[in-house]
């Protein structure tokens, strides 16, 4: 093997390594909190659509007298309930829907919201307001119980 061989053998050098890596660690600086936004923003979303199926199941159940008893929605600990009874405190365990909510939202306002029986209008009407970090959505019902969000 003379001098001339060992010039022409191909590879790496070791700046051409850590260049390519840094440029792999900017794309990722960037992306990921782009990546992280977007998914906070569909669990606000996906929230959202939670809470307002919910509304209209509660609702449905409570026009059609299901169990002899008023239905609602309380919406807290990390959970969207549907229950059966005239309040969340008051209700019957035993017939609770539970669903998860994510834990970068947080609810305020009208958490709880019970309709009647047959009319299926709500007791109490109002907003319901879930926020994240950096976003927030509101869903209002009447007092007809038409859900808007």
């Amino acid at each position: 093997m003379d001098f001339k061989s060992i010039n022409k053998i191909a590879g790496f050098t070791l700046l051409e390594v850590l260049l390519a890596i840094s440029v792999v660690a900017i794309i990722a600086g960037i992306g990921i909190p782009v990546y992280q936004s977007f998914q906070v923003r569909n669990d606000l979303d996906l929230a959202v659509n939670a809470v307002a199926q919910s509304l209209r199941r509660s609702q449905l159940l409570s026009q059609a007298v299901e169990g002899d008893m008023t239905w609602g929605v309380y919406v807290g600990d990390n959970k969207i309930t549907i229950f059966k009874g005239a309040s969340y405190a008051g209700r019957d365990v035993n017939f609770d829907e539970a669903f998860d909510l994510s834990n970068v939202i947080t609810p305020s306002g009208n958490q709880e919201i019970i309709f009647n029986k047959l009319t299926g209008w709500p007791q109490n009407t109002g907003s319901l307001i879930l926020t994240t970090v950096n976003d927030s959505k509101t869903i209002t019902i009447n007092a007809k119980g038409l859900v808007s969000y």
